[in-house]
């Protein structure tokens, strides 16, 4: 793998990950640019002590352009994109309208109410410079040069002031709320633990102080060991669904041995995920028949807190409950966090391993 950093015109970071003997990455960002503003608001609920993001900037991002007007194609003559080069294998590059950018600051308090500039990472991951496609249809070696590129951007966003926790995740299909179709991810490095990390880690404490073990290597010796609901095995991982699933499809891959991040992986490792994961997402097509709407969720453990107890595992989940209906999250759900899913997790598991090789 060859890796090669650039500067776009606004200052923005840009590195692309190669294949070895791909071509030298040397093109420049011609277009006319201004330098990026302030960054967002970051503002505390003190009710349910949590952070919100405020980036009204957001509102002015491009949505669901023409495969011509697409920013995340290689730039070609005329048509300067968001990627100088004419071509690309991999590439990762600064959001152009971050949630979260910029050093630490000043945290200001009124009342009950705290706010500071919401410092941070957002990035953007391009997995094939194809503008058609998905992530299911690399080929294991572009996958594995993927999971590469997570690796190198976990370890170093993990390093960077300010950083609590890195989020590599991808939304894919109109119906999740995708507003670009190149198949692409995305980076966010917060400023704080999120609110569902926070949830799983305080569980984890107390099934320490309970039983001396660590929760999430109960949660998979328990999984593997009823088997109804497990995927797919391999060498290094295993994916099931969860004993209690909320969505109408769901599953969860972790690693046979616990692990912080995806930057703690070893090659072996990292060379059996390429393969498992492409397998779950081709599984999750052929679920209904359709090209499935998912969120590919990477739930990483901290930089400094309980950074022991965490573990590294995706978590795949879909809102298309039939091939032609959506699952909504309406009051139950949305107001109060509590979740009915019409299909049973066993049901579930049975389907994601009828259509494997599919």
């Amino acid at each position: 793998m060859r890796r090669t950093v650039v500067r776009l015109a606004d200052g923005r970071e840009l590195v692309h990950f190669d294949h070895d003997g791909a071509p030298e990455r040397t093109q420049v960002d011609t277009r006319p640019l201004e330098p990026r503003g302030a960054a967002p608001q970051l503002r505390h609920d003190p009710l349910l002590d949590e952070w919100v993001s405020v980036a009204a900037h957001r509102m002015g991002r491009t949505f669901l352009p023409a495969a011509d007007d697409c920013p995340l194609c290689p730039s070609r003559p005329g048509y300067p994109t968001e990627v100088p080069s004419d071509d690309y294998d991999v590439v990762v590059f600064e959001n152009r309208f971050p949630s979260f950018v910029g050093p630490p600051g000043d945290v200001v308090a009124d009342g009950p109410f705290e706010h500071h500039a919401a410092w941070g990472r957002c990035e953007v991951v391009c997995f094939t410079s194809e503008h058609e496609g998905s992530f299911a249809g690399l080929s294991v070696e572009r996958a594995r040069l993927v999971v590469e590129a997570w690796a190198d951007r976990t370890a170093e966003l993990t390093s960077t002031p300010g950083v609590e926790q890195v989020f590599v995740f991808e939304n894919r299909g109109e119906a999740i709320g995708v507003t670009m179709r190149h198949p692409h991810g995305q980076i966010y490095a917060y400023p704080f633990v999120t609110p569902h990390t926070r949830a799983q880690l305080e569980s984890v404490r107390r099934h320490r102080e309970a039983t001396g073990r660590n929760l999430y290597d109960d949660v998979v010796a328990a999984e593997l060991a009823d088997g109804r609901r497990v995927v797919l095995e391999s060498e290094h991982w295993v994916a099931f669904v969860p004993f209690a699933s909320r969505w109408p499809v769901e599953v969860h891959l972790y690693p046979r041995r616990r692990v912080p991040d995806l930057a703690a992986l070893t090659d072996a490792e990292r060379d059996d995920l390429a393969v498992a994961y492409l397998d779950l997402l081709r599984r999750g097509d052929a679920f209904f028949g359709i090209p499935l709407p998912y969120i590919a969720a990477w739930h990483q453990a901290p930089v400094r807190q309980q950074r022991d107890d965490g573990a590294l595992h995706l978590e795949l989940f879909s809102v298309q409950r039939s091939a032609d209906k959506l699952k909504f999250l309406a009051g139950s759900e949305s107001a109060m966090g509590a979740f009915v899913n019409d299909r049973e997790p066993e049901s579930i598991a049975a389907r994601l391993r009828e259509v494997a090789g599919s």
